[in-house]
């Protein structure tokens, strides 16, 4: 298998995560973002959405959209299972998972934030307000109450909740969001952060890592 990885994207930190977790060796071939290297034929041929990551089968089938992904992975490895088989704790781990992939993520994008300086004319200024509210207010702030860290974002396993909690926070850093106000999810970073498979994951230590 091979996956279409950016060291920056989140989204794919968290496929890496989960690749990490399951001790899977999969082949990772760098789409460079901030190049536009996602708007080539060839990569749009693969990937319709233009975005990163995509995980190509060995058969050629291609995957799109991150916990996709990870479901798939989690069907084909399941130790460790990253979304629990209990119906309650399933649903609170997806809650907090989807809270982060589709509520804050997306709007603190690469293409809207370019949309944002582009074609609204917001200066850097501007850009950081903007990430900074959708960030914390309704997003970060909410996933701080409804963890229940134990160490891990729900007990002592790592989950799906956890594989989209460290990449969010990393980007979160990125543009300087204040997270004083969120000290169960630091505490639960430190301890993912602390996991050799958190670790490996981490954008500075991949191969097309840059400063």
């Amino acid at each position: 298998m091979k996956l279409y990885d950016y060291f920056r994207s989140s989204a794919a930190y968290r496929v890496r995560i989960a690749i990490e977790l399951k001790g899977l060796a999969i082949q990772r071939i760098p789409v460079h973002l901030a190049r536009g290297e996602q708007r080539r034929a060839d990569y749009l041929a693969k990937n319709p959405q233009g975005l990163a990551p995509a995980l190509e089968l060995d058969d050629g089938t291609i995957l799109t959209q991150s916990l996709a992904i990870i479901d798939y992975l989690d069907a084909l490895a399941p130790h460790p299972l990253l979304t629990p088989k209990d119906p309650l704790r399933a649903a609170k781990v997806r809650g907090v998972a989807l809270a982060i992939a589709c509520d804050i993520h997306p709007l603190n994008n690469r293409r809207v934030l370019d949309y944002l300086r582009e074609r609204l004319g917001q200066d850097d200024s501007g850009v950081d307000a903007w990430i900074h509210h959708w960030a914390l207010q309704g997003g970060l702030e909410a996933v701080e109450r409804l963890v229940e860290p134990g160490p891990f974002c729900f007990g002592a396993q790592p989950t799906l909740a956890d594989v989209c909690l460290v990449p969010q926070l990393f980007a979160a850093r990125r543009f300087s969001t204040p997270l004083e106000t969120l000290p169960k999810l630091l505490a639960v970073e430190a301890h993912c952060l602390a996991h050799p498979a958190f670790a490996a994951a981490e954008p500075s230590r991949q191969a097309d890592a840059e400063p």
